[in-house]
């Protein structure tokens, strides 16, 4: 069904030319999917139409698009005819099959799936690191996939690019809590069933992670798990150095999952080549995208980052080490990834052609 367009005020100049774009989501039942459905709206996207696509289960499941109820339509190839942007936000094997459909149609194709990162002409993004460097992306008219850059990776890259103008950094330390939604719906139904059977003596479902996550925190799964920690750390540090370049420090990082349900929580330590103020370090992580909390305010948490486009962060000196930080952050991981795939298809959109709609 078709969405009415809430024309922008704010996004590049092919939008305010008065050009509208058919959109399709692949994936709309998921958690990412639904992200994205909503941020095209909070951002007044340019779509007279969004797709919301998905697989058998969710066939005809309402969702609201703005003040707009919809439903999702199977992924048929017809589906893809005169689309303009597809947003892929399902799993992997559903992305690897459906790509080249879109493809083929000439629809500009944003992957939240991280299936296409390895495959050729594909490129990965942040726009808010883009910008952060004042490095514009040269887009061909045909653009290769957007893959959208692992949340965790753009928090890392934001932050210690603007640490490095507060001074040289000569090392940095990095634990990332992973939170279950990064495992889609079947990663927030697992912890949650475990919980409820660690409380009520049963038997722990062990499905996604083969390991307990409830009350835990674990640095690696099972081995029958269905994904590794130890790949999901890999793909940060990748997307990380692909994001900040090779000039910017390289973090040693170490993944942890948590019991928590949504949103990515950080401790950092920043050792500096020579001592700096709290407040010059504060001065220089500040900026676009990133909230500083005062003594006064509440501490960042998974919580209080929910549902916000930002990244919340305290800083603090070490006690032992004149030239010795820590950064505590938290975000929204599923907000950032769906902001940073819209913003992917805005800056895409200056390569769409000018006219009517195709």
């Amino acid at each position: 069904m078709s969405t009415p367009p809430n024309l922008p005020t704010s996004l590049p100049e092919i939008s305010r030319s008065g050009n509208l774009y058919r959109v399709a989501v692949v994936g709309a039942a998921s958690l990412k999917g639904k992200e994205v459905a909503e941020v095209l709206n909070d951002r007044n996207f340019p779509a007279i139409d969004v797709k919301l696509l998905d697989d058998d289960e969710s066939l005809g499941q309402l969702e609201t698009m703005g003040d707009q109820i919809t439903f999702i339509q199977s992924v048929r190839a017809e589906q893809f005819d005169n689309v303009d942007f597809t947003f892929f936000a399902s799993d992997q094997s559903s992305t690897r099959k459906n790509w080249p459909i879109a493809r083929r149609v000439g629809s500009a194709v944003v992957d939240l799936s991280y299936a296409l990162e390895d495959e050729p002409g594909a490129t990965i993004r942040s726009p808010w690191i883009e910008r952060e460097l004042h490095n514009a992306i040269q887009l061909d008219l045909q653009p290769g996939p957007a893959v959208v850059a692992h949340p965790a990776a753009v928090v890392l890259s934001l932050l210690l690019l603007r640490a490095s103008k507060a001074g040289k950094v000569n090392r940095v330390v990095a634990t990332v809590f992973e939170p279950a939604s990064e495992h889609g719906q079947r990663g927030m139904d697992e912890l949650h069933q475990q919980t409820v059977n660690l409380l009520s003596f049963q038997q722990l479902p062990k499905t996604v992670y083969d390991a307990q996550v409830a009350f835990n925190m674990i640095t690696r799964y099972g081995d029958n798990s269905s994904d590794a920690l130890e790949s999901v750390e890999r793909r940060v540090l990748k997307h990380y150095q692909r994001l900040a370049g090779k000039d910017a420090p390289q973090p040693s990082l170490l993944m942890v999952q948590a019991p928590i349900f949504h949103g990515h929580a950080f401790s950092v330590f920043l050792e500096m080549e020579q001592p700096v103020a709290v407040g010059d370090l504060t001065q220089a992580l500040t900026g676009e995208h990133v909230n500083i909390s005062r003594v006064a305010e509440e501490t960042p948490s998974n919580v209080n980052a929910a549902g916000q486009g930002e990244i919340l962060l305290s800083v603090g000196r070490d006690a032992n080490h004149d030239n010795g930080y820590w950064l505590w952050a938290a975000a929204d991981n599923l907000r950032i990834a769906a902001t940073t795939a819209v913003e992917c298809a805005e800056t895409m959109a200056t390569t769409r052609p000018r006219g009517q709609i195709q």
